[in-house]
């Protein structure tokens, strides 16, 4: 009988080191959808409007790892983290404030895979941007393994970060970004 084999945290970090696409999620690894032109812009478009908004209240983490041990190192595509010298370890669960999602062609990922994972680690807050639907799906609140809140924001609309309480960042539609 096959049988699937799960990898640790330091496991994978050894096996993959250098490897670029993959990420670990619940001790198994997976292959990450190619950036696109659109996905790419939409990422740097978010980081410096981040950026701008939140000066030194936050580090802007951009298409990097973080550690959610017992077995996940994924690489959201923009972490927002408390404001911290990461120089010795990654960041891990009680570092992020607010992780983003940029969907184009791996929402069914982001959704079921990657969003549960988010809530049984208690990250706070997680943004999913869908381009396809050019909506942004915002969860809050993680208990017992689930977000308890989820808004939806059309075009037009602000999205404000729990964290950050009076900071709205515009969500526009595609065309505007």
């Amino acid at each position: 009988m096959a049988q699937r084999y799960r990898f640790g945290i330091e496991e994978f970090e050894r096996l993959f080191q250098g490897v670029t696409g993959v990420e670990l999620l619940d001790g198994e690894v997976y292959q990450m959808s190619p950036i696109g032109p659109k996905h790419a812009l939409v990422v740097a478009r978010l980081v410096k409007r981040l950026t701008e908004a939140l000066g030194n209240q936050a580090l802007v983490w951009p298409q990097n790892p973080v550690r959610l041990p017992p077995g996940s190192e994924p690489q959201p595509d923009i972490a927002l983290l408390k404001p911290k010298d990461y120089w010795e370890a990654l960041p891990s669960a009680e570092d992020i404030l607010l992780l983003v999602e940029v969907s184009e062609s791996s929402l069914d990922c982001d959704r079921n895979v990657k969003l549960p994972l988010y809530a049984r680690s208690g990250i706070p807050e997680v943004w999913i941007l869908d381009l396809s639907e050019n909506r942004l799906h915002v969860f809050r609140h993680p208990k017992e393994g689930l977000y308890t809140e989820h808004r939806i924001l059309l075009p037009g609309e602000e999205a404000e970060p729990l964290h950050f309480p009076g900071v709205r960042i515009p969500w526009l539609t595609l065309s505007a970004w």
